[in-house]
């Protein structure tokens, strides 16, 4: 018989939701089948613990005295981009350290303030008269900033390769140290436990659905980048509060010759609706598809050595042309296992409620690649929008402006009028050149007076 959501719900209030995790669930559909299944449990639980690069978080410093408007920021000589606003910056994982290069970066930053430890935050300015501070150079800790939120714009790949090398010299990739002549094969994800291989229609996940997320709760904000599920590559874009999580599920990490990744702990509860739900998170790792892709080939359409599966990667090793070759994963089995188990306790204890998505992810998108065009040198040097006046005084740029009033409260000769909506117009017939409108438009919609 289906289920709703809020019944479920009602069931871990009272504390009589019937919980497994994707692996416990995959040994019970194939016991049972996936009617029964469906009667007996409520939500299954996912995880998976890999790096994943696409991660990041928003930093609020709060004003110092006098304030400044941070241009640019270092937190322990990692760049954060700071161009959102004056004491706002984004700090990516990937972003390696201005003195240590690839083996320290983003990622670690945020591990050290998640563990306590203090960091160095050095910004600077070109600065403004109501942000007159052009440098400051201070520590702090995690619990000094007003506001820490992991905010990732592609997480929980529900697919991923597996990577070999051909050629005849060892390289290193996002996808580790791969030995020359087919020497190892490495591989990332959970498997069974993955959360998007356990919903691959995306029909329980959506915007606004509670996940956990680094030893916390999180939030699905929007299908990921690169997101394309008809290719059984979805990903989700994710959200949660840094300074509720653990260092047992955010982790940093390097790859020599690579650089810097996060690894992130992420799990899904999948509420067990109705039986088709019940038969796709019975998935087994021998369903779970892998193409082992050649990553010595320089293009973004590598070759395709061999097709595996996910029980097979699990095995230790795979065949390639007739020899046996030696399989590592990247990505922690233990610990996915460990994210889902730690879902699962939430929900049984009425921690933990499932929330309908808001929004359904997109089950079609194009994804096109970065295709070169040929650009003019002199074409990437931008001049402000001008137009030659017409008539008196300087030109109204009508499509650049969008009557926000800052002229109005300028204009001494009565040029600028505003009606009844408050719409902005200009009479240039009464406009007399003192170019304070002119130095004060904040969408250059006043024009010098020669253009």
């Amino acid at each position: 018989m289906p289920k709703t959501i809020e019944e479920i719900n009602d069931k871990i209030r009272n504390g009589r939701a019937a919980v497994l995790r994707a692996d416990e669930m995959t040994k019970l559909v194939r016991k049972v089948g996936p009617d029964e299944a469906s009667e007996i449990v409520d939500v299954v639980t996912t995880g998976t613990f890999g790096a994943m690069c696409s991660s990041g978080v928003w930093l609020n410093f709060g004003h110092s005295d006098p304030p400044i408007r941070m241009t640019r920021v270092w937190l322990n000589n990692v760049e954060a981009y700071a161009g959102a606003a004056a004491v706002d910056a984004y700090l990516g994982a990937t972003q390696n350290s201005d003195d240590l290069g690839l083996a320290y970066g983003g990622a670690h930053v945020i591990e050290d303030l998640i563990n306590g430890r203090e960091v160095v935050l050095r910004a600077v300015s070109y600065g403004t008269d109501c942000y007159p501070r052009k440098e400051i150079l201070t520590r702090l800790k995690l619990e000094d900033l007003n506001f820490a939120l992991m905010s990732n714009p592609r997480n929980a790949y529900q697919h991923y390769n597996a990577a070999c090398n051909s050629s005849d010299r060892a390289i290193s990739t996002y996808m580790g140290r791969l030995l020359p002549r087919f020497g190892n094969v490495t591989y990332s994800g959970a498997g069974e436990l993955s959360p998007l291989m356990n919903d691959p229609l995306l029909e329980t996940v959506g915007t606004g659905t509670r996940i956990f997320l680094g030893g916390t709760e999180g939030f699905i904000t929007g299908p990921g980048t690169q997101h394309s599920p008809q290719n059984l590559f979805s990903t989700l874009m994710v959200q949660g509060d840094l300074k509720k999580m653990s260092s047992r599920f955010i982790r940093a990490a390097s790859f020599p010759g690579y650089g810097c990744s996060l690894y992130v702990g992420l799990g899904i509860p999948i509420p067990v609706l109705n039986p088709k739900v019940a038969r796709r998170t019975g998935i087994g790792d021998e369903e779970i598809a892998a193409s082992v892709i050649d990553y010595s080939v320089p293009s973004r359409n590598r070759p395709v050595v061999r097709e595996t599966n996910y029980a097979e990667l699990r095995s230790g090793t795979i065949e390639i042309d007739g020899r046996s070759v030696p399989v590592s994963s990247l990505s922690s089995l233990p610990r996915a296992r460990m994210v889902a188990e730690t879902l699962k306790r939430w929900i049984q204890k009425g921690r933990f409620l499932l929330t309908a998505p808001v929004e359904p992810l997109p089950k079609r998108t194009v994804l096109r690649p970065l295709e070169e065009r040929a650009v003019d040198a002199d074409a990437v040097r931008r001049e402000p929008t001008r137009r030659p006046a017409d008539g008196r005084g300087p030109a109204w740029i009508r499509e650049r402006c969008t009557s926000c009033g800052q002229c109005f409260s300028l204009c001494r000769s009565g040029a600028v009028v505003r009606n009844a909506e408050l719409e902005i117009k200009v009479l240039a017939e009464k406009c007399v050149s003192c170019g304070l409108c002119r130095g004060a438009c904040p969408m250059g919609a006043r024009g010098s007076d020669n253009g």
